[in-house]
């Protein structure tokens, strides 16, 4: 796997971006949202995850993350995937009446088809996309990236209006739907 592609220092500050395959707009719908958000905390709780930021777009999910002391980051993400698969699918199958099941089902199934390791569904793409967060600029950037994501996408007018994000802790004082360890 390339360096590009990895956790390359344990100790390290990341931006990542997870993927739904075919960028399908999976997270519109509160349930899904939910299993994104528990299974964020229980990484915290439980995986060594540290959030610095985040937002869940309707397609994807960005971050700012590290690992505490002896915590691995790539052991988290596959993790999380992982369970979040197996969530998602189990929700549209038994739990929520949804208009796009066939579809959906149809689509994280070609997905998963190539694949050996993988035997009914693959709701993420490979990969995190990781970028080593080194300098305070790039920290920045990447900062204002994920916050300003739904207003750039018109689903808000102000970051801190949009509830699937940290932009409400570090820009309104007030507590989000994840604890975040703030970057200042």
């Amino acid at each position: 796997m390339s360096e590009a592609y990895n956790f390359s220092d344990p100790q390290g500050l990341y931006f990542t971006t997870s993927c739904v395959v075919d960028w399908i707009d999976l997270f519109t719908r509160p349930a899904y949202k939910e299993i994104i958000v528990d299974s964020l905390k229980h990484c915290q709780t439980n995986k060594g995850l540290n959030i610095h930021a985040w937002c869940l777009m309707p397609s994807h999910l960005h971050m700012i993350v590290s690992a505490k002391e002896g915590a691995s980051l790539s052991g988290c993400f596959r993790d999380f995937k992982k369970f979040t698969n197996l969530e998602i699918i189990d929700t549209m199958e038994h739990r929520i009446n949804e208009s796009r099941k066939e579809w959906l089902l149809e689509r994280f199934s070609s997905n998963a088809e190539p694949l050996q390791r993988i035997t009914n569904y693959k709701v993420w793409q490979d990969g995190n996309q990781p970028k080593w967060l080194k300098t305070n600029e790039f920290i920045k950037q990447k900062l204002d990236y994920i916050h300003d994501n739904p207003v750039v996408e018109g689903i808000v007018d102000e970051p801190e209006h949009y509830l699937y994000s940290s932009a409400r802790d570090y820009y309104a004082g007030k507590k989000g739907l994840i604890d975040i360890d703030f970057l200042y």
